[in-house]
């Protein structure tokens, strides 16, 4: 629990659609290697992606030694996660990309989805 309450990056999936949280969803959270222009995926321990709990939740995403100044996306896997509930989406995916300056800050990046739309913002 101790990475869960010192993760200095959290998230938040729900469904609007249905009024419930995003359960079992699978999402992953990379750095942009500005040198080389490409991804990186960012692991945990052994977990490398991670999965929404219950209440569409994902502690722990990242250490806060590893939280540094940069680009980061979260990919959300929004169209297996409609299959299991057996709809389909619009969006088989979504990326939220954006740009932590002062990673000594908290940040809560929350994702609120229908089949056919998406919102997210910046909360802390």
């Amino acid at each position: 629990m101790a990475a869960a309450e010192s993760s200095p990056l959290t998230t938040h999936v729900l469904n609007t659609a249905d009024g419930i949280p995003a359960a079992r969803m699978a999402l992953s959270l990379h750095r942009l290697d500005s040198k080389q222009m490409i991804w990186n995926l960012l692991s945990v321990g052994l977990m490398i992606s991670r999965t929404t709990n219950e209440d569409g939740r994902c502690p722990g995403l990242v250490s806060r030694q590893a939280f540094i100044p940069g680009m980061y996306k979260l990919r959300f896997e929004t169209g297996p996660y409609w299959e299991t509930v057996g709809q389909t989406s619009f969006y088989p995916y979504v990326e939220v990309v954006f740009t932590i300056s002062d990673p000594e800050q908290r940040f809560h990046l929350p994702l609120l989805m229908s089949r056919f739309s998406y919102s997210t913002y910046r909360g802390s």
